[in-house]
Order: structure tokens, then sequence, then C-alpha cells
């Protein structure tokens, strides 16, 4: 089933099938960038909300929902790192998290300590442009292809073949296993 342009945006049961076909892929794909639970919780809850303004910029010929959809899910947490930044600049951060029950808590440390490895691979990319980097997390990690991680970023196709090429040769040695990895 592919988005209809704006149609989550203004179809209740759309925008529900929508989130239940995907809820799970943005939860794992924030598990893997944010050890919080509550931090998580709250970037699923926006990257939904964004989805709902941004539903008409989806074009099924640029890529798959899901490639669409990390692309929203990477600004959102990009948004929410910058805000961060400024916030933490500025002043103490304030807690204004709506409280989780020990149960949310609990199924969100269980997907947190699942994407471990996920984040120690991150770790080790942490020395690579942000350009190949981006590349490589959305194909090896997220298991997109090239051309549905260049949709999500914005880039041609090629540009992100060159880049997963750079990327994965300057990792070569390094102790995140890049073999067997889709490409």
């Amino acid at each position: 089933m592919r988005l209809k342009q704006a149609k989550i945006a203004t179809d209740p049961v759309a925008f529900e099938a929508f989130y239940r076909r995907h809820v799970d892929a943005v939860t794992r794909f924030l598990a893997r960038r944010v050890d919080d639970p509550h931090t998580v919780a709250d970037l699923v809850a926006e990257v939904f909300m964004a989805v709902l303004d941004s539903a008409h910029t989806y074009r099924p010929g640029l890529g798959s929902e899901i490639a669409w959809l990390y692309g929203v899910a990477r600004n959102t947490l990009s948004a929410e790192r910058r805000r961060l930044f400024k916030q933490s600049r500025l002043a103490v951060r304030v807690s204004g998290r709506r409280p989780l029950d020990s149960d949310d808590v609990a199924r969100l440390e269980e997907r947190i300590d699942a994407e471990g490895p996920a984040r120690r691979a991150f770790a080790a990319m942490a020395t690579l442009p942000e350009g190949e980097r981006a590349v490589l997390e959305l194909v090896v990690i997220d298991q997109l292809t090239v051309t549905e991680a260049a949709a999500a970023l914005g880039i041609r196709p090629g540009t992100a073949k060159v880049r997963l090429h750079r990327a994965r040769r300057t990792l070569q040695g390094s102790p995140f296993v890049m073999e067997g990895t889709p490409g």
C-alpha cells in the first residue's frame, strides 16, 4: 500500500493504518540512535506528527514509504539534537516529558538493549564524514537499498553509491564487521 499524498493527514483511518504499519520500524530506528526510553517515545511521537505535516512531500517514485519515513525520522532526530545543544548552552535541561508507565519503560529498555550492537557500530563509524556515515547507517544498519537511502537523504543514487564505497573502504579493518552487508 502506497502513501497517498496528503490522505494520511486528513483521514484518521489512513493515518492509523500507516502508523501501525511503521511504528515498530521507527521505534527501532530511533532506539539504535538514542539510549533513553523517554526520548525514544517522544521522538516516535514527533516523527508521526511530522508525517502529518509532510505527507504531501512523499513521492513513490523516489523510494519506499519506509525510506521516506526514515528521512523524516532522521530530520526529527537532527532537529532534536540541535534543540538539545542550544538548550544546553542556554540553561540546564528542563524536564517536560510525559510520564511513562513501568511497562512502557521496560519495553523501551528492552528495545534499547536489543539495539546495543547498532549503537556500537555507530561509535565505530563516528570518524566518517557525515555524508558517508549517513548512507552507511541507512544501508547497513537500517537495511535500506542504496536507492532508498539516497531518497531518504535527498541525494542522487550515484552519490550514495560513492559515499557507501568510501565509507566501507575507510572502515575496513575496523572492529565493526562490514562483510556481508547489503548494498
